[in-house]
Order: structure tokens, then sequence, then C-alpha cells
């Protein structure tokens, strides 16, 4: 078996006490989000769709509706024969399990699940973000800067900067300086807690931090410090996408509300980057403010924008504004364009009605059958 070149460990045992009751009973990364998602879903699905096909998932906090949600990874693919998802609780030894002492001690306690992967480069990820990110694009860059580290950043607002892992770059983007949630921070590059190791040199730099006394075993606080004194290459991954860490109850309702913004600030229906869950794969059906919906049936991953009565959409349909379906059945990933009338009509699968088109009976008693040029079907 050929050994992954990146394995990704995911750290999903948080409490996430600023959450107040939606972490009650369940550990962060399982809360519920967008309308048929977890939190966590959105890390499993990056690494799918970035082809990190080795995933262990750090478990610690109330973590059976965790291990029941990822079962063994069908949902993103990741049910596979060599590579797939582990779930990993805090290694048990004689006398009892330690609990997970802080994120680096939680990758310390599985070195003999990694070393067992022999990976040349390890993925450190968060269960708790909301974003898409492709991770093959920021191994090629690790790769290509020979980094020891490579730590994914968002420039942020100067205001909201002491609430995060601080750093300072030059311009080749080699990490000059690092400060955990600075009280006068000095740059506006933020850490999003996504970080690629050489797994050997990540490995020297856990054994040691575990025998530190007075370390409190953190990627941010203690082992990244510790790497820029030793003058190792850490280097800085500026991603220009959306992210939010929904660690609070603020920012878990602006995230939710992102998702309905008419600016997509945050994508749940591009067919090339799929967030998977246990509720299939496909997000739900948005109608904007614009749309309105009466008497029909709307599938999953609809988009509507303009007006739709007494129709059934199949899955992924596209309604756009000023757009005029009625009693009609449109199939699945069809695009009704802006100003097009649709009525009494059954649209093909995958068919694209023009801007201002018009599909329409010659009488009151016929049905059009459209797939590219249209067709008629008479009701007799």
């Amino acid at each position: 078996m050929q050994k992954p070149s990146c394995i990704a460990m995911l750290l999903a045992g948080g409490q996430g006490s600023r959450l107040g009751g939606l972490t009650r009973n369940i550990a962060k990364p399982a809360v519920p989000f967008g309308g048929k998602y977890r939190i966590i879903d959105f890390a499993l699905s990056n690494c799918y769709n970035s082809g990190v096909y080795t995933v262990g998932v750090l478990t610690q906090y109330q973590p059976l509706e965790l291990h029941r949600y990822i079962g063994i990874g069908s949902p993103w693919d990741l049910d596979r024969q060599h590579g797939g998802v582990y779930i990993l609780p805090p290694y048990a030894r004689e006398g009892g399990a330690d609990w997970y002492k802080g994120t680096a001690d939680a990758l310390y306690q599985n070195i003999k699940f990694v070393d067992s992967m022999n990976p040349d480069h390890v993925a450190v990820l968060s269960g708790d973000h909301v974003y898409k990110m492709d991770y093959a694009q920021m191994l090629s860059f690790h790769i290509k800067k020979n980094a020891d580290v490579t730590i994914a950043v968002i420039n942020v607002d100067i205001k909201e900067a002491n609430r995060f892992g601080i750093m300072c770059a030059d311009r080749d983007g080699r990490i000059t300086a690092f400060a955990e949630k600075p009280k006068n921070p000095q740059s506006t590059l933020a850490s999003m807690g996504v970080y690629i190791f050489h797994w050997q040199v990540l490995r020297r730099y856990l054994i040691e931090d575990s025998q530190n006394m007075k370390s409190s075993h953190d990627f941010g606080k203690d082992i990244i410090p510790r790497m820029l004194l030793k003058k190792e290459k850490l280097f800085a991954y500026p991603f220009e996408g959306y992210w939010r860490d929904v660690g609070t109850v603020e920012s878990y309702w602006q995230a939710s509300m992102d998702l309905l913004g008419d600016d997509y600030a945050f994508d749940l229906y591009s067919p090339d980057w799929i967030i998977s869950s246990e509720n299939l794969a496909l997000p739900p059906h948005y109608i904007s403010k614009e749309g309105r919906v009466v008497k029909s049936l709307v599938s999953e991953a609809c988009v509507v924008h303009g007006s739709v009565e007494n129709s059934i959409l199949f899955p992924s349909v596209t309604v756009e504004e000023g757009a005029v379906v009625k009693n009609s059945v449109i199939m699945a990933e069809s695009r009704i364009s802006m100003g097009a009338v649709v009525e009494r009509a059954i649209i093909g699968y995958k068919v694209f009605v023009m801007q201002k088109q018009k599909i329409l009976p010659d009488g009151p008693d016929d049905i059009v059958l459209h797939f590219s040029g249209g067709e008629k079907l008479d009701e007799g």
C-alpha cells in the first residue's frame, strides 16, 4: 500500500461552553448547522474534496453523538479500505485514560496512530469552523516552500485581531513573529487554526512539549512559538474565501445569517465543492426575498428568486429573478433564466431556458415537453 503524502488530524473534542445550551449534551463539532448539517461536515467535506482520504477525528467531550454521526465516514466517502476516517478518543493507559490536556497533547497521545500511517505531512484542523478550503493547494504551497509548518491565515479587522493568533510575515510569506491573542496586535494576519506540518519535525516538538511541565500543550501558545524561536521554517498561506469560527452564540448566528445573504457570502450550492452530511449530499432549498412559492413541491438544492406556482421542482433547479413557473414540472439541474415564463410544461433534465424565453402551450389542454427546442404533448 502506498503511504499517504498527507493525512488530516481533526480536533473535535471541544466543549464549546461559549455556545451555551447548544453544547449541553453534544460536542461543539456535532452542533447542527444550516438546516441539515453539523459543523464538522465542513472540515470532513473539505478533506474529501481536497483528496485527503485519511482522517483521524480526535474526540473527547460528550463524544457519543459525534461518534454515531460520523460512523464509518460513508457520507463523506471516507469509508475506505486504505485510509478512511478513524475516531480517536483519549488514549487509554493502565490506570485509566488521560483527557487531552491541549491541542498539542491530543496529537502527542496519537503519535503511534500517525506513525502507523507513515505520512510525510500532517494537516491539523479544527472541527468547529465553517468554510470551504482546498487543502491540496495549501499542501502544494507547503511543499514548494519546503516549510516545516504552514499556517493558513486570513485578514481580519484590526479591532478583532486580539481574538486570534496573529502573525507577521515577510514578502516571501515566511513568518517572522507570532502572538496568541495579543493585547496590541501588530498585524491583521490571523491564524485560521489550519496547519500543515512536516511530520518528523512536528513529532520531535510534540515529544519535547510533552516533557515540559510548564507547557499548556497548545499549538498556538506553545508549539508554534517554540518552532519560531528555534528558527524553523514557518510560512503563512493566504486564504481569501469565507471562513468563520462558530465558537460563540453570536458567531454561530452570524454564520447562519450569512447562508441567507443575497450576496452568497457562503455558497452551499456550488456543484464543484459539495458539503456532504449524514442527511445526503444536497443542501436545503433556498428562496430569496424576491422569490415566491405557492402550492408547490420544491426539492433540495433548488434556488428560487422568481415566482413558482402549482409546480414541482426537482433537485438543483434554479429559477432566476423575474422568471415565472406555473403548473409545470422542472426536472433536476435545469435553469429558468431571468424573465423567462414557463407554463403547463415539463422541462427536461439539465435544460437551460434562456432569458425572456416563453414556453407556453398553444391551447388550454396542451402540455409542452421542452428538452432543447421544445415539443408539445396533447393531454388526450
